[in-house]
Parts: structure tokens; sequence; C-alpha cells
């Protein structure tokens, strides 16, 4: 099998973990339905594989520095598959959550060592580009894995989503067996030298982006399932394919924010990007609001999509730059930033559904975009004063 190909698998995989993330925000109102749970209650589902995720990766991945990267692969895989099962056959919300954390654990260490292997079977100057395709299948999920599994959901039942994907997942495992290649792990990293970074006030204030700008953007999406049902009206068969023309929103601005970054810049992208994600959610939120068609819904809707994924690969290359010579640990930092604010959003926007109403969730998070743009700034003037300083000091 060439190196093309395995990196289409491992791509495959991080689909497959993508989905069982993401899965939530589309069958929310099924869950709290079918287990007499308030939406509020579902949501948090998002928040504990969120917050596992973030915090649980690292410290696994630490712990498995050495291990030889096929067969972690394979084990993490089948952690994940559990999960899965669980999800499937067990009753009960406590049983439901905590499936979900060994989900969790297995679908962290599922992506990372995917993301590890994708890289060192990559053909030389190939690197780059295999790990942006493991990083799309991760993306494919929110175009193709959420409102697939909405379609799923409404003929067989919310659970048979995870039955699925452990079928999948079970069938990838004997697959990646037999074609991924032994691949030796790394000399470790102590987790305590990975959080030093932290320190760097660039560096914090680079992750502080991630947090707000994501952290705004979950506290919406977590909710969107219920928000476009019972806001904005739209009937269930409309669903999946407003749905899919989200996820494919997201793809093309991602792409697009790769593009600007390239031809403008960092902070014109994000700023640009940031602030059309505000506005957009504003006009969603007067929309529904004053609601006479759902025409103008789902083109806002699209629009936020777009506007909020084009700041993606944007913060990745943002925080690169900061620490060029580490730029490892920056992108693993930013992954379980990015979990972890995932997690804030969906509890904020619990609590804003239960203590406010669920019309709310569009302003604040809107909220969190505003502070990522002022954070976006603060971070300019901070990295243009030492540039300024350094250039001063050498022309001394």
């Amino acid at each position: 099998m060439s190196g093309t190909w395995r990196v289409c698998l491992l791509a495959l995989v991080s689909f497959l973990v993508g989905t069982s993330e993401y899965i939530i925000s589309g069958i929310l109102d099924m869950i709290s339905d079918t287990m007499g749970i308030s939406v509020t209650s579902a949501g948090q589902l998002v928040t504990i594989f969120s917050f596992v995720y973030a915090i649980g990766t690292p410290i696994l991945m630490a712990l498995t520095a050495k291990a030889e990267r096929q067969k972690l692969l394979v084990w993490a895989l089948g952690i994940f598959v559990l999960g899965n099962v669980l999800s499937y056959a067990l009753p009960g919300y406590a049983s439901f959550l905590a499936a979900r954390v060994i989900m969790a654990l297995g679908a962290g260490m599922t992506v990372v060592t995917a993301l590890d292997i994708a890289a060192k079977i990559a053909a030389p100057g190939k690197q780059g580009s295999s790990i942006a395709t493991v990083v799309m299948g991760f993306t494919a999920s929110l175009i193709i894995g959420v409102p697939l599994g909405r379609v799923a959901a409404a003929q067989f039942g919310w659970r048979a989503v995870f039955g699925l994907l452990a079928l999948a997942g079970l069938a990838a495992m004997f697959v990646l067996y037999a074609s991924i290649p032994r691949v030796q792990g790394d000399k470790p990293m102590p987790l305590s030298r990975q959080l030093a970074f932290l320190k760097n006030g660039n560096v914090a204030l680079g992750l502080a982006i991630t947090f707000f700008w994501l952290g705004g953007y979950s506290i919406a999406y977590t909710y969107i399932s219920p928000y476009l049902l019972d806001v904005a009206g739209l009937g269930e068969g409309m669903l999946s394919g407003v749905l899919l023309a989200f996820g494919i929103a997201s793809l093309i601005g991602s792409k697009f924010g790769g593009f600007s970054t390239d031809k403008w810049g960092v902070f014109p992208t994000l700023s640009g990007g940031m602030f059309l994600h505000v506005i957009a959610l504003v006009l969603l939120s007067l929309t529904v609001a004053n609601m006479q068609s759902w025409l103008p819904v789902v083109t806002l809707l699209i629009l936020w999509s777009f506007a909020a994924w084009s700041s993606g690969p944007t913060q990745q290359v943002n925080l690169v730059r900061i620490e060029p010579n580490y730029s490892g640990i920056m992108l693993s930092l930013n992954q379980s930033m990015m979990q972890l604010s995932m997690a804030a959003g969906a509890a904020i926007g619990g609590v804003v559904v239960d203590r406010v109403s669920l019309t709310s969730i569009t302003w604040v998070g809107m909220v969190g975009v505003v502070i990522a743009i002022v954070v976006v700034w603060l971070l300019r003037l901070r990295l243009s004063a030492g540039r300024q300083v350094v250039g001063e000091y050498s022309g001394n």
C-alpha cells in the first residue's frame, strides 16, 4: 500500500473520531427527549468529552512517548471503540457520561498518534500535506459525519450512531494493523516542560485567542439542533440538509483562511474573520427574532460557519510563528486549548439556556468572539513592541 493511501486511512480514522465528538450537537434534542433530561444536561456531554480530551491526551501521550506508534494507534482506537460500544449498549445518563469519558481518552490518543504517524511516513517534503490530510478528516466529520449521523438517528435511534461508529472503528483497527508500518516513538518530553511555555506572555495570549474564539463558537454550536428546531422553527426534514450546508461552509472557510493568511497575513485574516463571525451572530440573532422565512436564517448560518472556521488554520500559523523552534509543542498546546474552549463553551451555553433562554446563546457566543478580537490586537501590539526593541538593540 502506498504512503498516500496510508495517510488517507489515517484521515478516515480522524473522521470517525471527529464524528463521535461533534455528533452530540446534531442529536442533542433526541438525547434530551429519550433520556428525559434537559437540553442543558445533554449539552454537558460535549463538555465532559472535550475536557477529558484536553486534559487526558497530553498526559497519556507523555506516558506513551516511547511506544511503537502503530501498536499505540491500534490500542487507542480500541479504547475509542469500547467507548462507543458502551454508549450504544448501556442505558441511562450516568453510564452514557462514563462511556463518553472512555471515548474521549481513546479519541485524543488516536488523533495525536495518527498525526505523528502521518508526518513520519510521509515522503520528504510532504509532511505538511500529510498532516493537513489527517486534519481534513477531522473537519469532514462536520460536513458529512454530523448530518449523516442525524439521518441515521432519525431512522434507527440515536444510539445506533455509536453502534455504527464502533463497527467502523473495529474494522479500522484490523486494517491499520495490517497496513501501517512500524514507527518508533519519540524521546519523551516531560509534561512540565511543555506547560512551561505557558509562562511566555506571547504564547499565553496566542492560546487565549483560541480559547475565546472557539469558546464563543461552541456556546452557540453545541445547542445548534434545538436552536434551529425550537427557535428558528425549522422542520426535522430540513435539519440534516442545513447541517450539511453548515459543514461545507466550515471547509470552505478553513480553505479561505489558509489562502488569506498566505496572501494578507495572520493578523488581518484573524481580525477580519472574527469581525465577520461577530456580524453573522448578530444578524442571526436579529433575524431569528423577527423570522418570516427560513432562507435568511440558513444563509446566515452558512456565513457564521464560514467566518468561524476561517480562523482555524490562521491560528495554528499564528502560534507556530510565536515559537517557530517548538512548532510541535505549540500545535499540541493549541489542540488541548481548543478542546478546553469547547468544554467551557458547552458548559457556559448550558447555563445560558437553563437560566436565560435558548434564544440568547448567539448573543453570548458573540461576546466570546469580541474578547478574542481584543486579544488579537493585544498580541499584535506586544509582538510589534518586541520587534521594535530588538531593532533598537541591534542598532546600538
